[in-house]
């Protein structure tokens, strides 16, 4: 005869029965309120520190009247909302921030020709960097300055020296030495030293590779120097004609480490006449250079700030338009 189970058993399994279809309920059907931030919440404390940001810049800085024009992606709203850049625009120019670095622009007309200065200030050497038109050394590789800094992902660029409109003259780029070959003894070439430091140096006093052992992260040969120890180093008297000339230009200084400016100049319109190589120099004096150099000029003179050519590039001044160049040098990440 079969045995009965005790009562005891039987309201134990009745129990964990129905524990289990609860616990189950409760995972997988009963619905829960979740508490879950929209991105429009973090885009409202966005514009909201961002706002109360640029005014205190704009009360340490300049009484001009600005104007907020920072925009973000979803991606960087949600990735992080304080550490985003801001781009002020002033009455002559605009002002760049982030954590690593500050950009001051500005334009004024100067000896009857319109001045572009980048003021540059940085948190780390690694961001003032060289391009490559295609990415790539070579004679005959050439692309417009806009498009190399689209390429590079630049905050800020301007043409480099043109390294392939020649087959000589040192060339280190992004501290790798792509030509070692000595334009001449009397070819002055700028340096850019891994601590910041700039100097102007004489192919005849040094080798490419001597250089690099020193710590070159770039080195520019194109000339003269401008500024040197913070003296001008040109002379009205015995620059040749063409350095005479008015005509568009392109330089950069150095100011202290880490401290830098970027000028470029339009010319050959009636808007623009353009700079002589002292009147160059005079600028990057003023501007408080102890270093200064010449780069390439003409029609390849550019400066593109946030994706966009701010100055009017020309070679023949008929039309304003873009010169194809070898390389640029630019502010990014």
């Amino acid at each position: 005869m079969r045995k009965k189970k005790p009562i005891w058993a039987i309201i134990y399994s009745i129990f964990l029965t129905l524990y289990t279809v609860f616990t189950l309920l409760e995972v997988f059907v009963i619905p829960h309120d979740t508490v879950k931030a929209d991105k429009a919440d973090y885009a409202s404390v966005y514009t909201n520190t961002k706002e109360d940001a640029s005014d205190s810049e704009v009360r340490n800085s300049s009484s001009e009247k600005v104007e907020q024009v920072t925009t973000l992606s979803s991606d960087e709203i949600e990735s992080d909302t304080t550490a985003e850049p801001t781009i002020t625009k002033t009455d002559n120019g605009y002002i760049y921030t982030d954590s690593n670095m500050t950009i001051t622009i500005t334009q004024s007309y100067v000896n009857n020709t319109m001045v572009y200065v980048a003021d540059i200030e940085l948190s780390d050497i690694a961001y003032l960097k060289t391009g490559l038109a295609d990415g790539s050394f070579g004679r005959n590789l050439t692309e417009k300055t806009s498009e190399i800094a689209e390429d590079c992902n630049a905050i800020l660029a301007i043409n480099g020296d043109y390294y392939g409109f020649r087959d000589s003259g040192y060339v280190i780029r992004n501290g790798y030495l792509y030509r070692n070959t000595k334009a001449s003894n009397s070819q002055e070439d700028l340096v850019l030293y891994e601590d910041g430091t700039m100097d102007i140096v004489s192919e005849s006093d040094v080798t490419a590779e001597e250089l690099l052992d020193q710590g070159a992260l770039q080195v520019w040969s194109f000339g003269p120097g401008l500024v040197e120890d913070g003296e001008i180093s040109v002379d009205a008297e015995t620059e040749v004609d063409q350095s005479k000339t008015s005509n568009p230009r392109t330089a950069i200084g150095y100011i202290s480490p880490l401290h830098y400016v970027m000028v470029v100049s339009d010319g050959r319109t009636s808007e623009s006449e353009g700079l002589s190589l002292l009147e160059l120099a005079e600028i990057m004096d003023d501007l408080g250079c102890t270093e200064a150099y010449n780069l390439d000029g003409g029609g390849s003179s550019t400066m593109v700030f946030n994706g966009e050519v701010i100055n009017k590039p020309t070679t023949s001044g008929k039309s304003i338009k873009e010169r194809s160049v070898s390389d640029i040098v630019y502010i990014g990440e």
